[in-house]
């Protein structure tokens, strides 16, 4: 069975509250007959849309091939959540590389977030970003490790927009009584990331990248030129980037190895009216510190976007409100009887260590790709770090490339078994409070 199609209708957006609510693209045309181009860049969500508009903009001749729409996975389905530094914390990157390449992490993964916010002012993309994410926590020991680490960020990192949130803190500003406190991250931010993505193929588009929808690549032939072929066409070009996640497939079985595909949810609530005060009382994003993370923040039409529960494998389950609402009821038991309008599910990438996975596949091929849910600041920002790679520049992409990233075992046979294992013992810890 194929990622691309296992739970989706060829060629339309998921029925999702984002595709809902954000005016759509025209179609793109599908590649047909051959191409030549400098860069060919695979994969039309933010790492294939930033990296090709940071290549035309530095004057490249730039080909995009996407199998589905521009936005149509990760990029387009996410919870919307810009957060500060990488997907792993602070303490455990200084664990693993040591203080100073943390603190170039950190660099980094503050770069990320301007780079967003940057975007969005520049090319004037309407996708209501907002400042502010919470942390929460669920247990005392949990809120204490929360206020450790805003204090680690602020005396080590000199980052001052994170604060402390006592249990009476947390709960002014999100009423739910399974939080106890935790940290609130003005720096980081939230937006409708299915707005952002379309802003960026405009952008793109403008810059004069050759977008083309519909256009699944079935081979790469490496060499001096590497040649792209699609169903109905080919592009020949002297790079090539892969920017297709948790939907690459064979097509770099050394990638696929280490970055995992799995399946996470979203709802949207009715409009709660005055209610959202029930959910929050200002308008920052939420995220809690359960393995399996929770996730929500209103919209802009005050409905109450909340993301929890995963899948592995392909297919995503028959009733996928059913699957969120029992997170979302834990949460808030409040809202038990408040109606769900939209659920819908999308695919992203993990990798064992949930550190993104950022390779040189061949001399001119580069890959970016498992940001395991930090992907809209991270993803946007390996798009330019590899553009910048191929424009002989790449301090920064050898510098994402530190932590090493080890295959799943077994390879693509076994690696879903065992995770299925694994994050279900991930799972029953959260439940039982350990």
């Amino acid at each position: 069975m194929d990622l691309l199609y296992a739970n989706d209708t060829q060629g339309a957006y998921p029925q999702s509250w984002y595709a809902a609510t954000t005016e759509p693209l025209a179609p793109y045309p599908v590649l047909t007959g051959s191409e030549r181009a400098d860069i060919c860049v695979i994969g039309a969500g933010y790492t294939g849309l930033s990296a090709a508009l940071h290549l035309a903009q530095a004057g490249r001749r730039v080909v995009l091939l996407e199998a589905q729409r521009v936005g149509f996975g990760a990029s387009g389905r996410n919870g919307g959540q810009l957060g500060s530094g990488q997907r792993v914390d602070q303490e455990e990157l200084e664990t693993m590389v040591g203080l100073d390449q943390a603190r170039a992490l950190w660099t980094l993964g503050e770069e990320a977030k301007d780079l967003v916010k940057g975007l969005i002012a520049d090319h004037k993309i309407a996708c209501h970003l907002k400042p502010g994410v919470a942390w929460t926590a669920s247990s005392p020991a949990e809120v204490q490790h929360l206020h450790d680490y805003a204090g680690l960020l602020q005396s080590r990192y000199n980052y001052d927009q994170v604060e402390p949130l006592s249990a009476e803190g947390c709960h002014a500003l999100c009423p739910s009584p399974d939080y106890k406190g935790g940290i609130l991250d003005m720096g980081a931010a939230h937006l409708h990331p299915l707005a952002f993505a379309l802003g960026l193929a405009r952008a793109a588009e403008a810059a004069g990248v050759t977008i083309c929808e519909q256009s699944r690549v079935i081979a790469l032939e490496y060499g001096a030129k590497v040649r792209i072929r699609t169903e109905e066409g080919d592009v020949t070009a002297d790079h090539a980037i892969l920017a297709c996640n948790g939907y690459l497939s064979g097509l770099a079985p050394s990638v696929t190895a280490r970055v995992m595909p799995i399946n996470n949810f979203i709802v949207a609530t009715e409009p709660l009216g005055a209610r959202t005060k029930e959910v929050l009382t200002r308008d920052v994003a939420v995220a809690d510190s359960r393995f399996v993370v929770n996730y929500f923040r209103l919209s802009h039409d005050g409905r109450l976007l909340f993301g929890g529960g995963e899948s592995y494998g392909y297919r995503f389950p028959k009733d996928i409100a059913a699957v969120v609402r029992k997170p979302m009821e834990m949460v808030f038991p409040h809202l038990k009887n408040v109606r769900v309008e939209y659920a819908w599910g999308g695919t992203l990438g993990i990798t064992m260590k949930r550190f993104p996975y950022l390779a040189r596949v061949a001399p001119n091929v580069l890959s970016a790709s498992g940001y395991s849910g930090h992907g809209v600041g991270t993803a946007t920002h390996a798009g330019q770090l590899m553009a910048r790679a191929i424009e002989g520049e790449d301090s920064g992409f050898k510098t994402m490339q530190c932590i090493p990233t080890p295959a799943f075992p077994g390879g693509g046979a076994l690696r879903t078994p065992l995770l299925v294992l694994a994050m279900t013992w991930y799972a029953l810890r959260d439940r039982l409070g350990v």
